[in-house]
């Protein structure tokens, strides 16, 4: 019935719930403490209370504004927070992509199964095999890491200058700062003044700025060192103008020029056959060189470069016979300064001594015969991979041959290992460099046995010897001084000489080391392919924290290093990058 009120109910007056006959039905506003039963029909309007019921369905949305509780359901669509008590199951066995969007995880992760780590996606650039070694490149894409041989060149020469001044003293030194290098010459075009010249490498040439005039005056004995500390040029020189007296200047190198601060007259004596390295462990630059025809002394000294000025402590003798011929390394992994020198007072025998710089001063330990006869042209440098020293001379007692040994340090001593010929000939002008990126020690000389021409070798150190590739002729006529620096910027070496075959003009050559050249670099290794890519398909990488598995042949519990040619390998390669540690003779850890 329509619109029927019903006033007073059957069990109204006792307080007992009311009751309605079976089919009554009521249409209107109907309010009451509570129902029992069913309702059938429409519910419109607000519900206020509790509904509690087996079963409902909704056709339409239900919105709550507070929580709702439930238990398993089958397909949950939320636009807000998911709180689970039990765990959430994704994908019900099928794959994670069936979910989109960003899962968050609050936990500790012991409880997760199935999630792949230290995996990502990239893109090949060209084919890639299951468990190559891989690099990223600039583009975004990953290729494999690839080496090739290298077989040893050089450029065309370059004259730095027209007057055969550098043919009698000269230097060279290489700005790791500005990525140049520098020379440093008595200039016989210009009244034999002390000239500087700052050298561009590209490829395998190299250019030079304007000539800058340190010392206006007769400057010979030149020898130079690099400040990388301080960004600073350091010379040391007689100084023809000023009694042949022992001088130091400051130099700073902008662009393809060089500018200087006031020259410091340090002893007050006839000095010769200066040397000077830089200590890197103290900060500090330690000038060797020869008081007249007296002892060898050493002075350490401290770069101002607000001014381009330089201090000095006390010299320090490290041998009491007249000294020629002087020149230093610094040995970098014992923090030590190593002199090597012709021990004119003793027979002209080959001596190297250790020295060791504490504030601003420098003490010695005993001198070391490495030559026990007379030597000549000797030159030194230092092999940073094998922590060695490697000193190259001509031995008077062998027909004046070409010959190399290498010298380990241990606390304030060296100690040497068997003397090795490069050059089975007469060989004089000797100038000695390290290749950081061959891992090579390359010496340049003018070999007598071959019309002086101008000849350069590499040597690869190992333990306590070296051996040697073959040499290159870089000038076919006289050349003389010969003094070679590595650019490590460029991987080349740049040799500086006076060209007998040009009027003894001042030139220089860039030499292309023998080796091999790589892709790899200490930044772009990202991992191992942990399948096989082919070129332009996105493909899954090992990164950072994951396992390869696609190795073989791998001793367990070991460091690997990612060769130049991509393989691996337990020693490191020049770059070092490390590529993982082994797990099994299978897999490798990435990190």
């Amino acid at each position: 019935m329509s619109g029927l009120r019903v006033n007073t109910l059957r069990g109204a007056s006792t307080g007992t719930s009311p009751t309605f006959p079976d089919g009554v039905i009521v249409s209107g506003v109907t309010t009451s403490t509570s129902f029992s039963g069913n309702l059938t029909g429409n519910v419109t309007g607000n519900v206020t209370g509790n509904i509690t019921g087996t079963t409902g369905t909704f056709t339409g949305n239900v919105s709550v504004g507070g929580t709702l509780t439930y238990e398993d359901v089958t397909n949950i669509d939320s636009v807000g927070v998911i709180t689970a008590r039990s765990g959430i199951r994704i994908g019900a066995g099928q794959s994670v992509s069936a979910v989109s969007g960003i899962v968050t995880y609050y936990g500790d992760g012991s409880q997760l199964t199935g999630v792949e780590s230290g995996v990502s996606n990239f893109v090949a650039s060209g084919n890639i095999a299951n468990g190559q070694t891989v690099v990223i490149k600039t583009d975004g894409t990953v290729g494999i890491v690839t080496g090739v041989s290298v077989t040893q060149s050089v450029g065309s020469p370059v004259v730095f200058e027209s007057a055969s001044g550098p043919a009698d003293y000269m230097a060279s030194i290489y700005d790791s700062t500005t990525n140049k290098v520098v020379l440093a010459y008595m200039d016989a075009g210009n009244s034999n003044h002390g000239t500087a010249i700052v050298g561009t490498v590209s490829g395998t040439s190299i250019s030079f700025g304007s000539p800058v005039v340190f010392e206006a005056a007769t400057t010979t004995y030149i020898g130079m060192g690099y400040d990388s500390g301080n960004q600073r040029v350091v010379i040391g020189y007689q100084d023809g103008g000023n009694s042949d007296h022992g001088t130091v200047i400051v130099g700073t190198v902008s662009g393809t020029s060089i500018s200087f601060g006031t020259a410091n007259r340090f002893y007050a004596a006839t000095s010769k056959w200066f040397d000077v390295v830089y200590d890197s462990a103290e900060e500090k630059v330690v000038v060797c060189f020869t008081e007249g025809n007296s002892n060898g002394r050493a002075v350490v000294g401290t770069v101002d470069p607000s001014d381009n000025s330089i201090t000095f402590g006390s010299t320090q003798a490290f041998d009491g016979n007249q000294c020629d011929e002087i020149s230093a390394v610094y040995d970098v992994a014992h923090a030590k300064t190593v002199i090597v020198y012709k021990d004119t007072g003793d027979s002209s025998v080959g001596k190297a001594v250790v020295g060791t710089v504490s504030g601003t001063s420098i003490s010695f330990g005993s001198d070391v015969t490495f030559q026990n006869s007379a030597i000549f042209y000797n030159d030194v440098t230092y092999d940073s991979a094998n922590e060695k020293i490697v000193i190259a001379y001509r031995d008077n007692n062998n027909s004046s041959h070409g010959t190399a040994i290498v010298g380990t340090v241990s606390g304030t001593s060296i100690s040497f290992g068997t003397k090795l010929v490069f050059e089975a000939a007469e060989t004089n002008f000797i100038g000695a460099t390290y290749d950081s990126v061959n891992g090579k020690v390359i010496i340049s000389y003018s070999d007598n046995g071959n019309s002086n021409y101008g000849t350069v070798i590499s040597g690869t150190v190992s333990g306590t010897s070296i051996s040697f590739d073959s040499p290159l002729v870089y000038e076919s006529s006289y050349s003389k001084v010969n003094r070679i620096v590595y650019d490590t910027n460029s991987e080349k070496a740049v040799i500086a000489y006076g060209d007998n075959g040009n009027s003894d003009y001042g030139t220089a050559i860039v030499y292309s080391p023998g080796g091999s050249s790589t892709n790899l670099t200490t930044e772009n290794y990202i991992g191992i392919a942990a399948e096989s890519i082919s070129n332009g398909a996105t493909g899954k990488v090992n990164i950072l924290g994951g396992v390869n598995s696609g190795q073989t042949g791998l001793t367990t519990a070991k460091t690997y290093y990612v060769q130049k040619t991509g393989s691996l390998a337990t020693s490191a390669d020049s770059p070092s990058v490390v590529a993982g540690t082994s797990i099994s003779s299978t897999k490798i850890l990435i990190r």
